[in-house]
């Protein structure tokens, strides 16, 4: 993916860029902050930043370009023909603002590039917490359909999964 960079009326200029080392620390340091993003051991993200790693991932950061900072990030894993939105999360202090919108939007974009590759990917899906309300006003929001749920998923609390889709273009 190449690195883009766009302009958001609220927050400035955001750039969107793959993921690299350097990234890590500020990145478990936004996943550990809020409460219902995935905390990952570190050595997950070095795994998602393998090119050599089965399955592949796409692995993204959202900075402020003025000053360098990472402000969100997500992970998708490649099972073609699908591709499954691992882990998003956004620094509370940049949350409501389009920082999420913005790194979702250029993973769909390097997916839709890998539905036309060998590839394949034809949709991504993802699952979430059924009480997280934010987070499902959002992938509805970015064209996702809720296709159906897990009973007892999610553990501390014991919760349903909601399960999107979201069909490339």
């Amino acid at each position: 993916m190449s690195t883009a960079t766009r302009v958001s009326p609220t927050i400035g200029e955001v750039r969107v860029r793959p993921m690299a080392l350097v990234d890590l620390v500020r990145v478990v340091e936004i996943e550990q902050s809020l409460q219902d993003a995935p905390h990952w051991p570190l050595t997950a993200y070095v795994t998602a930043l393998d090119p050599e790693a089965t399955p592949l991932r796409i692995a993204l950061v959202a900075e402020d370009a003025c000053i360098s900072a990472v402000m969100g990030f997500l992970v998708v894993r490649f099972l073609p023909p699908e591709a499954e939105l691992e882990t998003i999360a956004v620094a509370a202090q940049s949350q409501r603002r389009g920082v999420g919108r913005l790194i979702l939007d250029a993973a769909v974009e390097s997916l839709q590039f890998a539905q036309a590759t060998a590839a394949q990917i034809t949709k991504v899906q993802l699952e979430v917490r059924a009480s997280n309300s934010p987070a499902l006003a959002f992938y509805r929001a970015q064209g996702f359909i809720e296709t159906g749920r897990r009973s007892g998923y999610y553990a501390d609390p014991a919760e349903d999964a909601v399960l999107l889709d979201r069909l490339l273009l």
